[in-house]
């Protein structure tokens, strides 16, 4: 199973420099022990206000009590919150690389999406709006934009892992996906993080 973890660090005050340098170092050693173990998945900054540390986690776990034995085995743990969002299969995921463009020059952006179909809506119509929906996702990562796609908890709601050169094209490729009219989306541009597993791989 599949975690995205929004992670958030508050350093108390007063605390030695060189203490936040020693934590940051052994999170770098462990997050390449989790990554190695097929734990840690992916890391990446969100957008951030000046003086904040968050940082966002794709993990992989057995269970609910898996995940949070290896956040709490994190050692900037003993500092930050951990807020936690289980993800499930969508139908439409391209599943991690599987031979997809590559796409690497381009920026990262996660959006998550809240489908409302109207309730006077055509069956038909809704149909044909997911089987269109279905064959864009494909084409998305055949062509390398569209990297993951998940299901979140609640009816309706998705999250997507993207590649696009910056926001007017990740823009452009919400608006042309078939079930955009019933959509509601946000978009977050992600920046890389130095204990990414994805950067450090090599």
């Amino acid at each position: 199973m599949e975690y995205l973890v929004t992670m958030t660090t508050h350093v108390p005050d007063g605390t030695a420099k060189s203490d936040v340098d020693d934590v940051v170092a052994r999170e770098a050693v462990h997050s390449r022990e989790l990554a190695a173990e097929g734990h840690l998945l992916r890391l990446w900054r969100p957008p951030l206000q000046p003086g904040e540390w968050r940082s966002l986690g794709l993990f992989a776990a057995d269970n609910d009590g898996e995940l949070e034995r290896t956040l709490a085995s994190m050692p900037l743990r003993v500092w930050r919150t951990d807020q936690v969002t289980p993800l499930s299969h969508h139908p439409n995921d391209p599943g991690p690389g599987d031979g997809h463009e590559v796409r690497p020059q381009a920026g990262e952006f996660l959006t998550t999406f809240t489908v409302k179909i109207p309730a006077d809506t055509p069956n038909l119509a809704v149909a044909d709006a997911e089987a269109g929906e279905a064959a864009r996702a494909h084409e998305l990562a055949d062509d390398g934009y569209l990297e993951r796609l998940w299901m979140l908890p609640g009816e309706g709601h998705m999250l997507g892992l993207w590649r696009a050169q910056d926001g007017a094209e990740m823009q452009g490729i919400v608006d042309s996906l078939p079930l955009d009219p019933w959509m509601v989306t946000d978009i977050t541009p992600l920046t890389p993080h130095p204990s990414d597993p994805a950067a450090t791989a090599a």
